[in-house]
C-alpha cells in the first residue's frame, strides 16, 4: 500500500501547479489516467487572463461599468468587475478578486519559467481582446496557450522528479473519506488491472470537466467528470452543476474547439444570408459578447431558418483578419480547419455550431481550496479541489474566455498551499483496511454481471438526450423528459455487462465506469436546471426568460439521496459590485 503526504489526483494545470507548491517540502505524487502530457488542458487555445497593460485599449477613453469613470488603462478591479459582470452576479465576489488579484503574477511566473508568450515588437508580452472583457487583457502563445503552459509545467515537474511520484494510467476509482476525514484514494491500475489504495494526508482533486456527456464537445474522452462523480458518490454536495458553458465556435458536427482568439483578432460570425448577426443581439460587442450570449444568438439563427442552408451552424469567416495574421497569430486553427473539415481557412468561411465547453458547477470549496460539505461551509479535513472539477464560483452563471487557464493555475497554487499546511501539520493518516471493500465490490459487479444491455448505445443515448434537451436553450417539459431519460438509462446500466474480461489496459471496463459516472452527475445536472426558474449565464429558460435575484440569486447543492437528488442553496458573497442588468 503506498503512501504519500499529499496525493493529486489530475494532471492538467492545476494538479501540476499544485503539486510543484507542495514539492521539496512534503512527499507529494500525482496519479492520472492519462500521461500527463494529454491532460486537456492543453487543448486550451486562445490565452491566459491578465490585467498588465502591454496593448492599448481598443476604446480610448473606455467607460467601465465598474465605476463609471474613463480609463485608458486595465485593472485588477476592472477584470474583477467583468469577471463578475459576466458571469452574470452568481459568482462569490471573494473569490473573483483573489484570483484577479493573482493574475499577473502568474503570467509572470510562466514567463520566468519560460512558456514562449506571443511578443509585441517592443519585447512586452502581446495581449489580444476576448469576449466579455473591457480590456485586451488575453496573454498567449499564438493558438496554442493551453499547450504551452500545460508542457512547460511538466518541465517543471521533471524538474522536481525526485520529489513528486507520477502514476501514470492509474484511475482513481473513489475517494477514502471516514469521520470527515480524507485518507487516501482506491486506485486502478490501468496497465495490470489490479486494485489499490494510495495513502495520504491530504488529497487534491484537480481531474477536469465533464463535458463528455454531451454529443458535440471541445472536450476530451478523458473528460468524463469522474472526480465531481465520486465526491457525489461520497455524499458531497456538487454546487451550480445546471451551469454549463457551450462555446459558440465548435467545428459542425465534431464540436473541436475553434478558439475565441479567431474573434479577437478580427473574424466574423456570418449566417445563411450573409448577415453579421451579432448585430441584433450584442451591438456594442458584436463577435466579442459572451460565449453564452453567442451561443444562444447562433441558435437563434438556426431556429429563424437563417442557418447556413438552413442547417444548425453558421460561417466563421477568418479572412478579414488577413492571411499574414492569420498564419502568425492563428496556425493552429489554420490546420486544424484543414485536417478535420477540409477548408482552407484563408480562402473560405469554418462551418460552427455551439458545443460543450466548460463546467461552471463542481466540487464546491472555499477559498483555501478545501473541500465543503454544507451552505455553513464545514470542510471535509484532508480534502482539497481545484480546476475545472471544483466549484469555488469564481466564473459564476457563465465563465469569460481566458479565465480557465487563470482560474486552473491559481485554484492548484491555493489547494496546494493549504494542502501543504494542513498535511504538514499532522503525524499521520492511515486509510481503514477496508477501504477497498466497497469498490471492490462495484468493480466486480461490473465486470461480471450479466443483461442484454450494451454500454455504447446507452453512452450515446445519454448524449443525445443531453445535447436534446439540456443544452443552449431549456424548458420545464424537455428538462422532465431529460430526467426521466436519465434515470431510465441509469436503470438500463444495470443490466449492461463487458465483454471483455481480461486485466491489462480492459477500455470496455474503463468506459463502463466512466458511463456511471456520467450517469450519475447528468441527474445532478437536470435537476439542477429543472428547479432553477430563471435565466442566469449559461442556464436560459424559455418558459422563465429573465433573471430572478429575489428567488435565484443563491448557489445550487446537490446531493446524492437513495431517491435521487436533493438539492439546497446558500447564498452568493457579494462584497463590492452590486447586482445589475447584464447588457452588451
Amino acid at each position: 500500500m503506498p503512501s504519500h503526504d499529499v496525493v493529486v489526483v489530475g494532471s492538467g494545470l492545476a494538479g501540476m501547479r499544485a503539486a510543484v507548491e507542495i514539492a521539496g517540502h512534503l512527499d507529494v505524487a500525482i496519479v492520472s489516467k492519462v500521461h500527463p502530457a494529454r491532460s486537456h488542458s492543453g487543448a486550451a487555445q486562445g490565452g491566459m487572463a491578465a490585467p498588465i497593460n502591454n496593448n492599448p485599449l481598443t476604446k480610448p477613453g473606455l467607460l467601465t461599468r465598474a465605476s463609471g469613470d474613463e480609463v485608458n488603462v486595465d485593472s485588477v478591479e476592472l477584470h474583477w468587475y467583468d469577471i463578475c459582470y459576466g458571469g452574470d452576479f452568481l459568482v462569490d465576489q471573494d473569490a473573483a478578486e483573489a484570483v484577479a488579484k493573482r493574475a499577473a503574477e502568474i503570467v509572470y511566473q510562466y514567463d520566468h519559467w519560460g512558456v514562449a508568450w506571443s511578443r509585441n515588437p517592443d519585447g512586452t508580452i502581446s495581449q489580444r481582446r476576448f469576449g466579455g472583457h473591457q480590456a485586451p487583457r488575453a496573454c498567449y502563445a499564438a493558438d496554442r496557450t493551453g499547450h504551452a503552459l500545460l508542457h512547460c509545467l511538466w518541465e517543471q515537474v521533471m524538474k522536481r522528479d525526485s520529489e513528486i511520484k507520477i502514476y501514470s494510467e492509474f484511475y482513481v476509482l473513489d475517494l477514502i473519506i471516514r469521520d470527515g476525514v480524507c485518507s487516501g484514494v482506491v486506485v486502478y491500475d490501468l496497465a495490470s488491472g489490479q486494485l489499490d489504495v494510495i495513502q495520504a494526508k491530504a488529497v487534491i482533486f484537480a481531474s477536469g470537466g465533464y463535458g463528455r456527456a454531451w454529443r458535440i464537445t471541445t472536450n476530451a474522452f478523458a473528460s468524463t467528470g469522474d472526480g465531481v462523480a465520486m465526491a457525489f458518490r461520497n455524499g458531497l454536495p456538487l454546487e451550480d452543476m445546471e451551469f454549463v458553458q457551450f462555446h459558440p465556435t465548435g467545428l459542425w458536427r465534431q464540436g473541436i474547439l475553434f478558439s475565441e482568439g479567431a474573434r479577437g483578432e478580427g473574424a466574423h460570425l456570418v449566417n445563411g444570408e450573409g448577415e453579421r448577426f451579432m448585430e441584433r443581439y450584442a451591438p456594442e460587442y458584436m463577435e466579442l459578447a459572451p460565449r453564452d450570449i453567442i451561443s444562444r444568438a447562433e441558435a437563434s439563427e438556426f431556429h429563424a431558418g437563417r442557418g447556413v442552408n438552413g442547417q444548425d451552424y453558421v460561417y466563421l469567416d477568418f479572412r478579414p483578419i488577413g492571411r499574414e495574421r492569420v498564419l502568425e497569430r492563428l496556425p493552429q486553427l489554420h490546420q486544424l480547419a484543414w485536417n478535420f473539415a477540409g477548408i482552407d481557412i484563408l480562402e473560405e468561411p469554418l462551418p460552427i455550431q455551439p458545443t460543450a465547453h466548460y463546467s461552471m458547477g463542481g466540487i464546491p470549496v472555499n477559498l483555501n481550496g478545501e473541500v465543503i460539505v454544507d451552505p455553513e461551509g464545514t470542510i471535509i479535513k484532508g480534502f482539497y479541489a481545484a480546476g475545472e472539477c471544483s466549484c469555488m464560483s469564481v466564473h459564476g452563471a457563465n465563465r469569460l474566455g481566458v479565465n480557465s487557464l487563470l482560474e486552473a493555475t491559481a485554484t492548484g497554487l491555493l489547494a496546494g498551499g493549504s494542502a501543504l499546511e494542513y498535511a504538514g501539520s499532522i503525524a499521520h493518516s492511515e486509510a481503514p483496511s477496508d477501504a477497498t471493500d466497497a469498490t471492490r465490490e462495484r468493480v466486480d459487479r461490473i465486470a461480471h454481471r450479466g443483461g442484454e444491455e450494451k454500454i455504447g448505445e446507452i453512452r450515446d443515448t445519454l448524449k443525445d438526450v443531453m445535447m436534446e434537451k439540456c443544452a443552449v436553450f431549456r424548458e420545464a417539459q424537455a428538462l422532465q423528459e431529460c430526467l426521466d431519460a436519465v434515470k431510465g438509462l441509469q436503470s438500463r446500466f444495470r443490466d449492461a455487462p463487458i465483454q471483455d474480461k481480461s486485466k491489462a489496459f480492459n477500455t470496455a471496463f474503463t468506459e463502463a465506469i466512466e458511463l456511471d459516472n456520467m450517469l450519475s452527475f447528468a441527474e445532478a445536472i437536470v435537476v439542477g436546471a429543472l428547479a432553477r426558474q430563471e435565466s442566469r449565464g449559461a442556464h436560459f429558460r424559455t418558459d422563465h426568460p429573465t433573471r430572478d435575484d429575489d428567488e435565484w440569486m443563491k448557489h445550487t447543492l446537490a446531493y446524492r439521496d437513495d431517491d435521487g437528488v436533493r438539492l439546497e442553496y446558500k447564498p452568493v458573497t457579494v462584497t463590492k459590485f452590486q447586482p445589475e442588468e447584464r447588457k452588451y
